[in-house]
């Protein structure tokens, strides 16, 4: 794919084919076959998918072309080709998780956002690569813009696959940074929602898990996320996704908080310099950048432990069923796998509710953020891609192979709305700024975020 540049690279859309269909000038199936010829030429290579059906998808979108012709489309989404992460629970394919104690695992149904995206007329391509048990394990994806690198995780092949023009979309999943920082990796434009926005299906089991969406542009990703809540809501008792049906317009900022994280002291001296010549480019484009400020100054000390919470509040979730599946499955865990199971036990009932008492200080202190900022703009990921080589010296002591969540463990705690900014390139690879906006305000850090992406790429 050659060297990342986020003003050359357009990606695969969707969005500006839907006049096509309707004129007759395209078709749903001519799209896939497009799809499926890029997936010919270079999944071998990238392993995004763990599966797929390509003679499924074709009968899809014939039917979908059949929709198109007589004027009758279910939606916008009729006959886009998807992924859907192994974490998702689908009808035509095996839900597996990436780990070998769910192999050949086929429960035959599909979760809530699924059976939404087939109502839509959405085609389920098949299910994208994720790391094991959505943790820390890697799955066999690489990174489309150098193979030596990781893609990212959890959510490997969702982002891998938008970046290599296999499908225009796919699904993602994040506790604590696995949309947004893949998407990075990915040179993607993804959502993380205000918690609770997309509704998860059977995933209801952690506090902090979010379904969202990679796409390569702001109208695809709002189109599956809005198409996806209209129908199937939120998670039960939340608000849903909220916002108009159409892509939210452009809209410019006046203020933006910059948000640096606990990430910021992970990224190199470049990295660092790339994100000010960013901030120094808003400036240029008359944006008022608010750093110096005690309510953000407050609520980024605050956020300094976004990591230590997630990680204690996640890990205490998952000790449950994780442990089962270990009395089940002794020989089927990775070593990372039960070395998390292993620090989870050391959790108390207290250190876990000392943690949700920090969590629910950090989202005091974002709400107070509001009258300040329109918006807050952060790293997205600590820096680039690193290199990963399973093989390499070390590799099985690395705790993290995919990528640190340290730029996104706060916003997940927090349960903010996320959009990713990819603007900057760094040796070649993509690296991304993100929009974080409060709850519910999923429409403006889009409409931002398409203003922002607009605007230092004109």
């Amino acid at each position: 794919m050659g060297r990342y540049d986020p003003r050359g690279l357009g990606g695969l859309t969707w969005h500006d084919a839907l006049p096509r269909f309707a004129e007759g000038a395209d078709t749903p199936r001519a799209y896939l076959e497009r799809c499926l010829g890029e997936m010919a030429a270079r999944e071998e290579a990238i392993r995004a998918f763990v599966c797929f059906d390509a003679d499924l998808a074709r009968e899809a979108a014939e039917e979908s072309t059949a929709r198109w012709k007589a004027g009758a489309p279910l939606s916008p989404l009729d006959g886009m080709p998807i992924g859907i992460k192994d974490l998702i629970e689908t009808r035509d394919f095996p839900t597996q998780m990436g780990c070998a104690a769910y192999a050949g695992h086929f429960p035959r149904r599909d979760s809530a956002l699924v059976q939404a995206l087939k109502q839509a007329g959405a085609i389920i391509l098949g299910k994208t690569v994720t790391t094991e048990l959505g943790q820390s394990e890697p799955g066999p994806t690489v990174n489309p813009f150098d193979p030596a690198r990781t893609p990212g995780g959890s959510s490997s092949g969702s982002a891998a696959a938008v970046a290599a023009g296999f499908c225009p979309a796919a699904i993602g999943t994040q506790v604590g940074g696995s949309i947004i920082r893949p998407a990075s990796y990915c040179g993607n434009i993804a959502l993380k929602p205000t918690q609770g926005a997309i509704h998860r299906g059977e995933r209801q089991g952690s506090s902090q898990s979010t379904a969202g969406v990679h796409a390569n542009s702001h109208e695809d990703m709002w189109l599956v996320a809005i198409e996806i809540a209209r129908r199937a809501g939120g998670d039960p008792g939340a608000l849903g996704l909220m916002g108009p049906l159409a892509p939210p317009r452009p809209a410019r900022p006046e203020r933006l908080g910059v948000f640096r994280t606990e990430g910021w002291a992970l990224l190199r001296p470049a990295e660092q310099q790339a994100f000010e010549a960013l901030l120094d480019a808003l400036r240029g484009l008359g944006v008022e950048i608010v750093e110096a400020d005690p309510f953000l100054a407050s609520f980024e000390a605050l956020c300094a432990r976004g990591k230590a919470v997630t990680n204690a509040i996640v890990s205490f979730e998952n000790r449950w069923w994780m442990l089962e599946l270990e009395r089940n499955h002794p020989e089927a865990l990775s070593a990372r796998a039960k070395a998390r199971l292993r620090a989870s036990e050391a959790l108390s009932v207290e250190d876990v509710r000392a943690a949700l008492a920090e969590r629910e200080a950090m989202r005091a202190a974002m709400a107070r953020l509001a009258p300040l900022v329109d918006a807050l703009i952060a790293p997205a990921s600590p820096g680039i891609a690193p290199l990963w080589d399973p093989a390499a010296p070390g590799a099985a002591e690395n705790p993290r192979p995919t990528g640190d969540i340290a730029c996104n463990a706060a916003t997940s705690a927090l349960g903010v709305p996320c959009v990713t900014l990819p603007v900057m390139a760094v040796e070649g690879m993509p690296f991304a700024a993100q929009v974080i906006a409060q709850p519910h305000q999923d429409a403006r850090a889009t409409a931002i975020a398409r203003w922002l992406r607009s605007a230092l790429l004109a």
